[in-house]
């Protein structure tokens, strides 16, 4: 998981993934999509597939790169630990802001009454 989290926290790896999510693409289509030179771009795209996160078919003597789905639902497992964390405690915090807004209202109430 810590290695999927390092790759993915390179700028230019995160914009190489996010072109990959629209399907397959050669290391030349990266390269001119980012306006990045090749050997950047297959120095990143090694990182990617040593983590796991791609992976490659070779045809005729192009790369061809893909994304794995399995790293992303392992690391979206991981996140949905937290979504659920965080979901309990905004709901709490919706609770206690309900209380708070019925307890002005009773006191607004109240003082309308006082000085009726």
């Amino acid at each position: 998981m810590e290695n999927i989290l390092s790759a993915i926290a390179e700028p230019n790896r995160k914009q190489i993934i996010e072109l990959l999510r629209d399907g397959p693409m050669t290391v030349g289509e990266i390269a001119e999509q980012l306006q990045f030179r090749q050997p950047q771009v297959s120095k990143h795209l090694r990182v990617l597939h040593g983590v796991g996160l791609v992976e490659v078919q070779a045809v005729a003597n192009r790369r061809i790169y893909k994304l794995r789905s399995e790293p992303f639902k392992e690391l979206d497992n991981w996140l949905d630990s937290f979504r659920q964390l965080w979901d309990g405690r905004l709901d709490r915090l919706d609770d206690y802001l309900r209380e708070l807004q019925g307890e002005e209202k009773q006191q607004v109430n109240i003082n309308r009454k006082t000085d009726d």
